[in-house]
């Protein structure tokens, strides 16, 4: 199978396109490397594999991609809250505006939509698919926004992935898990607000294997909505911190009545639909602290305002 990716050199990304080529499929991505990012460059010996840099924003460059293709899995996007806030125009037009092209263009051809729990907002009691949306940030809106125009269309399967946490080629340190395990091997101490909020997690790997699964059993899943994760990974952030000190003694952890998450996400989630699919994860919240605590001591951040080179 043809499978074009978009976004394809992201955290998620990345991962997914060696399952892909293992699995045989054949694999375009494109993607306009917001990040300088070369993750991808393992593979351009590989014959089925090809690269297209781009932005999907343009027409030009997604229409010859998306006619080749026979599935699509739609990653690109500006993806959390604090990167919308920085641009909100652009963030717009990437999540939203994007999607309706990719939509438009592509006919029945089948998608999977890579969106966000974020979508519900603030939720009381467990959170399933019947669950009625409530976006409260700028980056759930639009995702939602491109979920009803895909599902209204059809030939489509919408992931609403719990908040993706591990190590990735491209890495991120915006996520929650992420975030965490960088200032426990960075600073050794950090503040924690509303340590008693729940949240919801999956590997980056277990979100490439969903992936990976919708791809290879589109016919049985289109046409859904699917909630991504484990009911294991449902924790608190006091959980999650406390994990990352079991694991790392020397963090220091202060929890304060100070700030406020803008999705307003406290709930549990339910994941029964997914499994009940076939799909189940393999990642524990325990693994994945501690490889992000054995990889991230290498990961170097440079200061842009530092005149010291040395």
């Amino acid at each position: 199978m043809k499978v074009l990716i978009t976004g394809g050199a992201g955290y998620i990304g990345s991962l997914l396109v060696p399952l892909l080529l293992e699995k045989g499929h054949s694999v375009r991505v494109v993607d306009n490397l917001l990040f300088n990012q070369t993750t991808l460059l393992l593979y351009f010996s590989n014959k089925i594999f090809s690269f297209t840099y781009g932005d999907i924003r343009d027409e030009k460059v997604l229409k010859p991609l998306v006619d080749e293709a026979d599935c699509i899995v739609h990653l690109a996007g500006i993806v959390g809250e604090p990167a919308c806030r920085v641009n909100p125009q652009l963030a717009t037009t990437v999540n939203s505006d994007a999607s309706k092209l990719l939509n438009r263009l592509r006919g029945k051809k089948p998608l999977i939509f890579s969106s966000t729990g974020s979508n519900y907002g603030k939720v009381n009691g467990v959170c399933t698919e019947e669950t009625v949306t409530n976006p409260l940030s700028l980056y759930a809106k639009t995702k939602l926004d491109a979920e009803k125009d895909f599902l209204d269309k059809g030939d489509v399967v919408v992931y609403r992935f719990a908040t993706g946490f591990g190590v990735s080629p491209r890495m991120r340190l915006d996520l929650l898990v992420n975030d965490f395990c960088h200032k426990a091997v960075t600073s050794g101490s950090l503040i924690v607000y509303q340590k008693d909020v729940r949240r919801t997690f999956i590997h980056v790997r277990d979100m490439a294997r969903a992936l990976l699964f919708a791809v290879e059993n589109f016919s049985t899943l289109k046409n859904n909505i699917f909630n991504v994760g484990h009911e294991s990974l449902n924790h608190t952030k006091e959980e999650m911190v406390k994990e990352i000190q079991r694991q790392y003694p020397r963090f220091y952890v202060h929890f304060a009545d100070v700030g406020e998450d803008p999705d307003k996400r406290d709930y549990a989630v339910s994941y029964a639909k997914i499994r009940a699919r076939g799909f189940e994860t393999e990642y524990a919240l325990s693994q994945g602290v501690d490889e992000l605590l054995r990889a991230l001591p290498s990961v170097t951040i440079p200061n842009p305002y530092s005149n010291f080179s040395g």
